[in-house]
């Protein structure tokens, strides 16, 4: 970042940093620290770190003044003083170099530029109690983290690996054995004649790691790894309430929950981790266009494709924090692959990529996955992704985070950078101006057009430019008019004018949210939370939002639900002027255990959508009687679930 900048340029630097801006006068004028600073650097510390510019005030968002600090050293001397006050923060994470004035228009502003935490000094929090002091960074603003977030932090911060726990009241009997057998199998194949090949069953889960003792307490059982790699749902989720994996395979291109093949523990089969990732693979690969390859006259089965599903699939399932709310959820499509797990990465997205850092949550699982030939060493597997991936000339994998609820997201996409057609598309409504722009200019509405939106982030990994230049390319297009912006800050992101923005990427739920919060101007721990952002196990007799069906349109029923549901809808068809208590009964039945978008209530209850929206839709929601699917009201595909009905 340069010592002298221009106030035009804060909202390009915002798009490419957390950006937090204070104006930071004091009583008399001459500077002083605000008292929400330390909130700011809490919050930007426990995320991915940002900037704070002392001196500058925003407002509205978005709109920047330069006021400057007429004593900036005593603004300087007073940061200091209070990062080696345990008292008023938990740790200094600043180096000198961190904490200098810069030019804003001419004003001396002080910058503040706040790294990431790693795990080990997390939560950072105001003065000595984690709880209540802890904050987080959504959306551009600062909110206290719940308990729940902070408990999870420390958990983070002190077990190395989360599955080593030795789980007490837990034995063999809760283990699948045909699980084990087929472990155990697979380990004679790939180390034939190891001398733990023939060893009795709990002697070899104790060599692997499954097994264990707790040497202070003196009591021996089975690990947290083991029950995730052996167990039964069922019990899985005795020690973890949470625990969910699903896989789905959809029909098209798009960013719909239909699907054709679905894999969750429903009581057909073990629902542990093993057996998840072998009967996942072979679901992934089954059908792979790849062209075949010969070596000595051998078919090559194993190509560089499949070898990046396979340590896809294995990463998410060794970093999972499975303690969190978000579900292990895999999502195979015609034109990608979707990787999801719950928890954070414990490195950046950056250093993961970069390669030669690893801090695995799951060690012990990963240690069972390579001991049968799964997973690659430490820090190589993800850079071994990116460049098979790039093998193929496809699209560069996205591999980023979402902290609400926090959950690692990862996408393969199996088509080129600059499909033909994109280039035809942007000629059609271009013409000759599209080959005058410059490489980046072209890239920016290349991936436009390919994704649906473009942000900031994402040109950074398709291009070298400098974070500063991509900025200002950015508000070029967006002032001739080739993009169209939407949103502040990091949230921005840039759509063509003929195209609306869309989310058909399968996991980018970026742009919705932004959109989400944008709109409602609430942090997103007041909002509901979207069925596909969950991953609440199957309770007694309650099914979570992931699997429950879900039916925007009338057409996306199947004929002999339509049968049943007109059945229930039939006193508000036959009746104009239902009692209004009653209308809200039929409504909460049509929805129990099932999403019905807005359309189809309307056609089932013969009402005018909009009308009806604002009389029964909207109360029954306030009452938390109705949960909608989507934050935003205005989502086209909005649907709503009965959340509880009055006897």
């Amino acid at each position: 970042m340069d010592d002298q900048i221009d106030i035009s340029e804060l909202a390009g630097l915002a798009e490419a940093y957390d950006l937090e801006c204070k104006a930071a006068q004091g009583r008399d004028g001459r500077g002083e620290v605000p008292e929400d600073f330390w909130k700011s650097y809490s919050a930007m510390a426990n995320a991915d770190g940002g900037i704070i510019l002392l001196g500058v005030q925003e407002k509205p968002r978005g709109e920047f003044t330069a006021l400057g600090v007429a004593d900036v050293e005593r603004l300087r001397k007073a940061i200091w003083d209070n990062l080696h006050n345990r008292k008023q923060i938990s740790i200094n994470l600043l180096a000198e170099q961190a904490i200098q004035p810069i030019k804003v228009d001419g004003k001396t502003v002080l910058r503040v530029e706040v790294p990431r935490a790693g795990r080990q000094v997390k939560p950072v929090h105001l003065g000595s109690n984690p709880l209540g002091g802890t904050y987080l960074r959504r959306y551009e603003g600062d909110y206290p983290a719940d308990d729940e977030t902070v408990r999870r932090m420390l958990a983070e911060r002190v077990e190395d690996s989360r599955d080593e726990r030795i789980l007490k009241g837990f034995d063999f009997n809760d283990l699948d054995m045909d699980t084990v057998s087929a472990y155990r199998n697979r380990f004679s194949a790939v180390k034939p004649g190891h001398v733990w090949a023939d060893l009795p069953v709990p002697e070899f889960l104790e060599r692997i790691g499954a097994v264990g003792k707790n040497r202070e307490e003196g009591y021996s059982g089975i690990r947290l790894a083991g029950l995730l790699m052996f167990g039964r749902a069922e019990v899985i989720r005795d020690a973890l309430p949470h625990y969910m994996v699903d896989y789905q395979e959809r029909p098209e291109a798009k960013a719909e929950k239909r699907w054709v093949d679905r894999l969750v523990p429903d009581g057909s089969w073990s629902g542990n981790i093993y057996d998840f990732f072998r009967k996942v693979y072979q679901k992934l690969t089954a059908d792979l266009k790849i062209q075949f390859q010969l070596k000595d006259g051998q078919r090559i089965e194993d190509t560089p494709v499949h070898e990046a599903l396979r340590e896809a699939l294995v990463n998410t399932l060794i970093h999972a924090d499975f303690s969190g709310r978000a579900s292990v959820l895999v999502v195979k499509r015609p034109d990608m692959f979707g990787f999801r797990n719950p928890g954070l990465m414990r490195i950046s997205p950056e250093m993961a990529i970069q390669g030669g850092n690893s801090d695995c949550r799951n060690r012990r699982l990963q240690t069972m996955f390579q001991l049968v030939g799964y997973g690659d060493h430490a820090g190589s597997g993800i850079p071994k992704i990116y460049s098979n991936w790039a093998n193929r000339h496809w699209r560069r994998p996205v591999l980023y985070e979402v902290r609400e609820p926090e959950q690692t997201l990862m996408e393969l996409r199996m088509t080129s950078l600059v499909p033909e057609e994109t280039i035809a598309e942007l000629e059609g409504h271009l013409g000759e101006h599209f080959h005058l722009l410059s490489d980046t200019e072209r890239m920016a509405l290349i991936v436009a057009s390919t994704e649906g939106v473009v942000s900031h982030a994402r040109l950074l990994e398709v291009c070298t430019d400098h974070p500063a230049d991509v900025s200002k390319m950015l508000a070029r297009l967006a002032r001739d008019g080739l993009l169209l912006p939407d949103g502040t800050g990091r949230g921005m992101v840039y759509f063509l004018p003929w195209q609306k923005a869309r989310e058909d990427a399968l996991f980018d739920l970026r742009v919705e949210i932004a959109q989400a919060v944008k709109s409602a101007g609430k942090p997103p721990e007041s909002m509901p939370i979207p069925p596909e952002l969950t991953g609440i196990p199957p309770g007694l007799g309650v099914k979570p939002p992931e699997l429950m069906p879900q039916y925007v349109d009338w057409e996306d029923l199947p004929p002999e639900l339509q049968d049943s549901l007109m059945e229930i809808a039939t006193p508000a068809r036959e009746n104009k002027h239902l009692p209004r208590e009653e209308m809200r009964q039929v409504v909460l039945k049509l929805c129990l255990g099932r999403y019905l978008g807005r359309r189809v209530l309307a056609h089932l209850l013969n009402r005018d959508s909009d009308d009806f929206r604002k009389r029964i839709l909207n109360p029954l929601i306030q009452e938390k009687l109705l949960t909608p699917a989507f934050a935003s009201s205005s989502n086209p595909k909005q649907a709503y679930v009965a959340t509880n009905i009055r006897r």
